[in-house]
């Protein structure tokens, strides 16, 4: 039987990236593409199969910010399949960076440089908005919409004898430091891309706490400094040029995930001569910190179906 392999925000970036490397691995997947733009999706697709003849490639359309196409996307998701082998949670954003000018130049000059670099620490900070659910957009991109299609598709996903594994793309951008428990969405500061990626690493933890025993099991990844459309025209091309390291995030789809340390960030990277291989860091997480988080994930939730729900009678 082909192993389904679900991937959010896969027809650009480190998301097609990903597929490209997936199906270079193994031309038997059945790879199902989740994307907000279908027309980008239906030719990302065509040209995976034109490559991989054998593969299977389907699209489905979702847009993680609204919490109404989360919904259908999973209740098209349950219907097509009766379980999903890998869900790698790619999509993301971060929106209008502004470059601090000042920052960048205290650091080039600095030992801190190569940190600087590698963790965009005190560079990049965003104007976030909020959308139609009343959400912020960062938070519920990158985190909470996310968050919303693993409930709905728990039947696909928790199976004992067989496990899943979800996959998420953090960075190493996510701080302790722009993240708290009293303003999860980050709606009073200027860097949540940070603080959401620091929520999904809390997220990654509290998941596996809570379902490796039914079979499904969670690992937070990071793809080093790429140059995707979340960077590019934060820095000139040739910087990043300089800085880019290739993408070997498919180091996971060989694992066992019940192996795998739930506490442990796997780090793309590649030596000066060319050749990639995956570091390992371990996260700065509270367990306690974690529980509390996806407790009140749970409540908004909550809240939010409610809200989702009249909105939909209202509309019909």
């Amino acid at each position: 039987m082909r192993k389904v392999v679900l991937i959010t925000g896969a027809s650009s970036g480190i998301g097609l990236a990903l597929c490209k490397r997936l199906l270079a691995e193994d031309n038997e997947l059945h790879l199902c593409l989740a994307c907000r733009n279908m027309g980008k999706a239906s030719s990302v697709s065509a040209s995976l199969l034109a490559c991989h003849p054998t593969a299977e490639v389907t699209t489905v359309q979702v847009d993680v910010s609204n919490l109404q196409s989360v919904f259908w996307a999973a209740k098209e998701l349950k219907q097509r399949f009766q379980r999903l082998d890998y869900v790698y949670l790619n999509a993301g954003i971060m929106p209008n960076p502004q470059l601090n000018i000042k920052a960048f130049f205290s650091g080039l000059f600095s030992r801190k440089v190569i940190h600087m670099f590698s963790t965009a620490e005190g560079l990049l900070t965003q104007q976030d908005k909020v959308t139609a659910d009343g959400l912020q957009e960062v938070f519920a991109t990158n985190v909470f919409g996310h968050f919303i299609l693993i409930r709905e598709l728990e039947p696909l996903l928790c199976h004992s004898d067989n496990p899943s594994q979800l996959i998420w793309t953090s960075s190493r951008n996510a701080r302790k430091s722009n993240f708290s428990l009293e303003d999860i969405q980050h709606r009073k500061g200027q860097e949540p891309y940070s603080s959401s990626k620091y929520a999904t690493d809390l997220l990654n933890v509290s998941l596996n706490r809570h379902f490796n025993q039914q079979g499904l099991y969670s690992s937070v990844v990071c793809p080093g400094t790429v140059l995707t459309n979340l960077t590019y025209g934060i820095l000139p091309q040739f910087v990043w040029t300089l800085l880019m390291p290739l993408i070997w995030l498919v180091w996971l789809f060989h694992q066992k995930p019940e192996s795998l340390n739930p506490l442990t960030k796997y780090m793309s990277a590649t030596t000066g001569f060319g050749s990639n291989y995956v570091t390992v860091q371990k996260m700065d997480i509270d367990e306690d910190t974690a529980e509390k988080f996806y407790q009140n994930l749970l409540k908004l939730e909550k809240h939010v179906r409610v809200i989702t729900i009249q909105k939909s009678n209202h509309q019909s």
